[in-house]
């Protein structure tokens, strides 16, 4: 029970981080956001770190990876992070939850190409989701706004982030790594910006709020949640729970930044959240053939 409390602590705080992204962007634009935020939740790590190696749990790892796995994974999350940030310029927090919580469905299909096992369930989760996406994202004339097509291919790069961790997970420290990724992130997003937006430090001091909570809570705070919470937590329930975070996405837009949404959306999200779900359950008999691919 205090393993899962933890995960939906991090959850919950991803999700409310959809606000803080939205309101970064009163004071500075999406890539130098994103780049204040991925370097100051980098140097969050950092203590994290250090108390895991007082307590040797580094030993278990080698180094030698850390580099190209870090610039690798960072790189990837540079796209699906700026995609994101870009897309919340046009599109609502709750919204952009939703579809980027696509991920968890598009990890294990995407698996196929790695020969990973997937299961009926995956399947039957993926279409209530394309439903979902359709009743949520497409209007009449069957097309997609802007930024809810950012998101969308936002979550193709969130899912290719996740299996590339996964990747590199048995090579090196999944806090290093983090560290790493995070700060070639934050590189990348501020190289950027400098070459084609305005950021200033009175910018950055201004929205100092939004970029704590997106930089060190979100990172920080979440991360060591979900980290401490996945040592005793059943790895199908800590997926259940971290998909909650477009749940959370919801509740901050419509509480915190006064968004709405129609009816036919708020059914979409619901189907979207079950296909979410179901495509984490698995039978009893195929719990060992299908490892758990969660996000880091």
């Amino acid at each position: 029970m205090q393993a899962n409390i933890m995960l939906l602590a991090a959850a919950a705080i991803w999700g409310f981080g959809f606000v803080a992204q939205r309101l970064g962007m009163n004071f500075l634009e999406p890539f130098a956001f994103n780049g204040v935020r991925f370097l100051l939740g980098s140097c969050s790590l950092l203590p994290l770190i250090w108390w895991f190696s007082r307590r040797r749990t580094s030993q278990l790892y080698g180094e030698s990876s850390l580099p190209l796995a870090g610039v690798l994974a960072g790189a990837v999350l540079f796209i699906a992070a700026s995609l994101q940030q870009v897309g919340l310029l046009y599109t609502t927090a709750a919204k952009a939850g939703f579809i980027t919580g696509l991920y968890l469905i598009l990890v294990p299909i995407f698996g196929l190409l790695l020969k990973h096992t997937t299961g009926i369930t995956t399947w039957l989760g993926a279409i209530l989701a394309v439903i979902g996406l359709y009743l949520l994202s497409i209007n009449d004339d069957f097309s997609m706004s802007f930024g809810d097509m950012l998101q969308f291919i936002g979550a193709l790069f969130w899912a290719i982030h996740i299996l590339l961790i996964d990747h590199f997970s048995g090579r090196v420290s999944p806090l290093k790594l983090s560290a790493v990724q995070f700060m070639v992130c934050g590189l990348l997003s501020l190289g950027v910006s400098l070459l084609i937006e305005t950021p200033t430090l009175p910018a950055i001091l201004a929205g100092w709020q939004p970029i704590l909570y997106a930089g060190l809570v979100s990172v920080g705070v979440a991360y060591t949640l979900q980290v401490v919470g996945q040592k005793s937590a059943n790895p199908a329930h800590a997926a259940i729970i971290l998909s909650l975070e477009s749940v959370f996405a919801v509740l901050g837009g419509v509480w915190l930044l006064d968004e709405t949404l129609t009816l036919r959306a708020w059914f979409g999200c619901g189907l979207m959240l079950a296909g979410m779900l179901l495509s984490q359950v698995r039978w009893p008999d195929r719990n060992k053939q299908e490892p758990e691919l969660l996000p880091s």
